[in-house]
């Protein structure tokens, strides 16, 4: 007995052949039925991939906005050391500034 399954039997029949019920088949048969086995490995083979690659992208957009999204912060940190290393600068030339104004003090030291 032959069992063909739904996709085999369209695909036979896309092909304008009807297999005979049961065993055993011509050569030309087997070679017809051996092509539609093949033309459905391939179709699901190439679903396999094409269903991999989506995923591979879904996971590199994934990983992109997770990229951006920490390159966002990270700016933003940037945006704010600068800002306080400025500051601090400016802090820092002020007390020079006010250093540098008054007179020298002399002091004495006393080694005992």
């Amino acid at each position: 007995q032959l069992r063909l399954t739904e996709e085999e039997k369209r695909l036979l029949a896309q092909e304008g052949v009807t297999l005979p019920g049961d065993l055993p088949l011509t050569q030309a048969e087997e070679r017809l039925l051996k092509k539609v086995r093949r033309k459905i490995r391939n179709k699901q083979s190439a679903q396999d991939s094409r269903r991999r690659k989506k995923e591979y992208l879904d996971e590199l957009e994934s990983r992109a906005a997770a990229c951006s999204a920490l390159n966002q912060e990270l700016r933003k940190k940037i945006q704010e050391l600068e800002n306080s290393n400025g500051s601090l600068l400016r802090q820092l030339q002020a007390l020079i500034k006010e250093t540098s104004t008054k007179p020298a003090q002399t002091g004495t030291c006393v080694l005992v």
